[in-house]
């Protein structure tokens, strides 16, 4: 079973993740977007257990639907490298790219695509959803 361990920038935050992604997407929500610094958030969902080094620092948001989202963050350099949905303790949500690999699989869905940026292309065959569809 491959391991992986996605890091913050200055490495004081890592995660560690066994087994492949359960799947792999792209949010597209002013929320993300301001989170990331970026026009969307890549994100890939793994199965706990999982281990996490160093200390972070917690921002919960609650979603459009309610769902209340721990991300944990670096206190030294600000990156987001996770999140967890409060009552849900069977997976991690893992930012692509604190993982650092270039050969990662790419999404296969994309969430909030009514905010996505009309410059943004997606893989071919990606699922779209106007909004959150949980």
């Amino acid at each position: 079973m491959p391991s992986r361990t996605a890091s913050c920038s200055c490495g004081g935050l890592r995660i560690e993740v066994d087994g492949e992604p359960l799947g792999v997407g792209i949010c597209h929500c002013l929320a993300c977007q301001r989170r990331t610094g970026s026009v969307f958030a890549a994100l890939a969902s793994f199965p706990a257990p999982f281990k996490v080094y160093g200390a972070a620092t917690e921002y919960v948001r609650v979603g459009d639907m309610g769902a209340r989202f721990v991300f944990r963050f670096c206190p030294i350099c600000g990156t987001t490298v996770f999140h967890t949905e409060e009552g849900n303790d069977d997976t991690v949500s893992v930012a692509v790219g604190a993982l650092a690999d270039p050969g990662f699989q790419p999404p296969t869905v994309s969430v909030y695509d009514s905010r996505r940026h009309p410059w943004v292309r997606l893989p071919p065959a990606t699922v779209t959803f106007e909004r959150d569809p949980d």
